[in-house]
């Protein structure tokens, strides 16, 4: 093959190259040759050069969102260590054979109460077994019973139908609350009085934030304390829910609606100090806050709120009583003394169900 240059004189008085294979002229490589061509590797079509635009914008965008799943990653466990809590938890906790909780409702002479909370929390697909706490000198009659366990059957979600039972006590007294069960088949047990309705939902969302954090307690009703001067002498005051609204923290969920180990149950029964026993038979109050006092003292880290709307049905109990508010404070005080300090730890961290948030 021969290659031979030629020159010749355009219309326009340019120079052209003329380019001949084998003696013939061509135009299309004489385009290609100046640069002209529609595939000339100087020049990229719009199409590419838009195409190649398209690929790295998208690129960026990909990157970016990397970045900003791995920042939301690291706050989280950042978040998490603080809290205490602890993903790669025991597996005896979320495993089958431990799967679920146990309802432990308190009840006392509010019969119509304890029907409509037995009936709720049986449809709940997580709830193993259900107890009731009876304390009242006469114990339930065959009718109240037969009628409790027709209504666990007929409310189950689940072809496990819940364990059903009363656990009977001799005397009313505020601690029969926390004695321990025998043959509980789960660690978790869901505290919560006659009076309270929480969605199942909402439960089982709490059930999951507790078994992140399974020594710690996990409840929806937080309250808080801080430290004052009384009379030149350090106080503790305690706060209810609004002190929690104004101030954004608390150190305390009751155990009228929480989560807990099944382990505090002969903690606070067994090991717990026998005066604070004796204080609570005696004031018949602060129960909760010898619950909360004592998790606090054995993990040395906060509670977890879990953000969720629950319902109390109820009209009346012990804190519509005159004075309640000064009752609390005394038995936080008194119950510090005995502790010889303070175990409470105070968080402004809640548990939030992302699904049903809104985040942007």
């Amino acid at each position: 093959m021969g290659l031979r240059d030629g020159v010749s004189s355009t219309g326009g008085g340019g120079v052209s190259t003329n380019i001949e294979i084998n003696g013939v002229y061509s135009p299309a490589k004489e385009k290609a040759a100046r640069g002209g061509g529609v595939f000339s590797s100087r020049s990229p079509p719009i199409l590419i050069r838009r195409l190649r635009q398209a690929i790295g914008g998208a690129k960026i965008k990909i990157l970016l969102s990397l970045c900003i799943l791995f920042g939301v990653f690291c706050i989280g466990s950042k978040i998490g260590t603080l809290m205490g809590w602890n993903p790669h938890h025991d597996s005896s906790v979320a495993s089958p054979s431990r799967g679920g909780y146990t309802i432990l409702i308190n009840t006392w002479k509010r019969n119509s109460l304890l029907k409509q909370a037995v009936a709720h929390y049986a449809s709940c697909s997580g709830a193993d077994a259900i107890h009731v706490v009876w304390s009242e000198i006469d114990p339930p009659s065959e009718r109240l019973k037969g009628y409790l366990r027709n209504i666990v059957l007929s409310k189950s979600q689940t072809a496990h139908k819940p364990n059903f039972r009363f656990d009977l006590n001799a005397e009313d007294n505020l601690n029969n609350r926390f004695k321990p069960i025998v043959d509980l088949r789960t660690d978790a047990i869901f505290s919560v009085d006659d009076d309270v309705v929480v969605p199942c939902p909402t439960l089982d969302f709490a059930f999951t934030a507790w078994q992140s954090a399974p020594s710690t307690m996990v409840g929806f009703v937080p309250r808080m304390h801080w430290l004052d001067v009384k009379d030149g002498s350090p106080y503790y005051n305690y706060g209810g829910w609004w002190s929690v609204w104004w101030m954004g923290t608390y150190s305390m969920v009751l155990s009228k609606a929480a989560f807990f180990h099944k382990k505090y149950l002969d903690i606070y029964t067994n090991e717990m100090p026998s005066s604070i026993h004796d204080y609570v038979t005696r004031e018949r109050n602060c129960e909760d806050i010898a619950m909360s006092l004592l998790v606090a003292n054995a993990t040395g880290a906060p509670p977890i709120w879990v953000k969720g709307k629950i319902y109390e049905i109820g009209s009346s109990g012990i804190s519509s009583l005159n004075g309640h508010s000064n009752t609390r404070n005394k038995c936080l005080n008194d119950f510090v003394s005995l502790y010889g300090e303070m175990p409470l730890v105070s968080t402004n961290a809640k548990a939030v169900d992302a699904s049903r948030e809104w985040f942007w």
